[in-house]
């Protein structure tokens, strides 16, 4: 069963139709343009995340549901699969070398482990001290988080899923605009309980969003 923040009511469109993994809907949420989400998805059940606009990035981390201190690990993740990017069957691991989660279906290609979350102090370096007072990723995790008992010093590298950061011959990293579409999905399968958080970024200072935030889809099935 699915534990979840609230979130604004789905679309009329049918669930079964916009899910990856068909099964049963046991959990269809929109998260709202600039908004944080958590859910714990048991293991074997499908997370489909919908990209309803287009060009949305969507932060994300994980953690067992059993035990928080087992968390999304960039570093494993990136070692175990010798690539940067996510895509269809790319595994996301703990920092005990355990599978999390698995892409086990991609409607745009590659997705983001390097970038990081915004934050106000970010946003402050970055974009000009007038920023600061912008709602940020950091924000959206520490809220969410706060609801299963995490704190700050629980929060890691993250993934930005739909996020478009390319990586230059010298190693360097640009944010551009992404490479989404209207209703584009990912889905993941849940190997263990799973934890997750998700931030809507709601960063308006570079291409990650459009500079327009936008609601995204989640949607769990049992297959």
């Amino acid at each position: 069963m699915s534990t979840t923040s609230p979130a604004t009511t789905a679309p009329t469109r049918r669930p079964a139709e916009v899910a990856l993994v068909a099964g049963e809907v046991v959990l269809d949420e929109v998260v709202p343009a600039r908004a944080g989400w958590s859910a714990v998805v048991a293991a074997g059940d499908v997370l489909t995340i919908v990209d309803t606009e287009g060009n949305q990035a969507v932060d994300c981390l994980l953690y067992a549901a059993s035990d928080t201190a087992e968390r999304y690990s960039a570093p494993d993740t990136i070692a175990a699969q010798r690539n940067v990017f996510l895509t269809t069957g790319s595994v996301l691991r703990s920092n005990r070398g355990r599978a999390l989660m698995t892409v086990v279906a991609d409607e745009v290609g590659r997705h983001d482990t390097l970038g990081g979350a915004c934050s106000r102090e970010s946003n402050s370096l970055r974009y000009g001290f007038h920023t600061q007072h912008q709602h940020a990723c950091v924000e959206n995790f520490l809220a969410e988080g706060a609801r299963w008992g995490l704190g700050k010093r629980d929060l890691v590298s993250n993934v930005n899923w739909y996020m478009n950061v390319p990586v230059d011959p010298d190693g360097s990293l640009g944010i551009v605009d992404g490479i989404s579409a209207p209703g584009l999905r990912l889905a993941l399968r849940a190997e263990v309980d799973t934890l997750v958080l998700v931030s809507n970024c709601p960063q308006v200072n570079n291409p990650c969003n459009g500079f327009d935030p936008t609601p995204v889809r989640m949607v769990v099935t049992r297959p």
